[in-house]
């Protein structure tokens, strides 16, 4: 509950903050933001738990690639079960109309707390974003990732995760 208070106070700094999104002309966005919520590990009822995150990406390192436009990411999440993730990889950016299809790979360093033991502190995050664009400075979205360790751990169990998000430019 109080992971669901933290989020809205800051989706409402957001918004406060980038009230007048019209006077923003496109080509001055270069740093995009995205807050999330949803739930970690949904597919073990015994150790699915709430999370928030955070994600930063610098528009101004996109480069266009045969795989489309590549930009790096970088960002962490926290469970209510204090497990944590923090991360930094590289996402491809296709679009079509105002649909934004964004999937992602980022290996990152998992700490567990009292949440599950994915069996390693190195972990890999494969994430697929669906996202819809509201304004030109702001998308609402879903994503659903799998973090996987590779199994260069005693075990893999892995976790499957989905996130309400919000993306928010300046």
């Amino acid at each position: 509950m109080h992971i669901k208070k933290i989020l809205t106070s800051f989706i409402f700094l957001v918004f406060t903050i980038s009230s007048n999104a019209e006077e923003i002309k496109k080509e001055d966005l270069n740093t995009e933001f995205n807050v999330y919520t949803g739930m970690f590990d949904f597919s073990d009822s015994g150790k699915k738990s709430e999370l928030i995150g955070f994600q930063h990406q610098n528009e101004n390192l996109n480069r266009d690639t045969f795989l489309g436009n590549l930009s790096p990411i970088t960002g962490g999440l926290i469970t209510a079960d204090s497990a944590a993730y923090v991360y930094t990889g590289v996402e491809a950016q296709y679009k079509i109309g105002s649909l934004n299809f964004n999937p992602s790979f980022t290996p990152g360093l998992y700490h567990e707390g009292d949440g599950k033991d994915l069996g390693h502190v190195l972990e890999f995050k494969s994430e697929l974003q669906i996202s819809l664009d509201m304004s030109d400075s702001s998308q609402l979205g879903f994503s659903y990732n799998h973090i996987s360790n590779a199994s260069i751990g005693d075990k893999n169990p892995g976790a499957n995760s989905y996130m309400f998000n919000f993306f928010k430019s300046f």
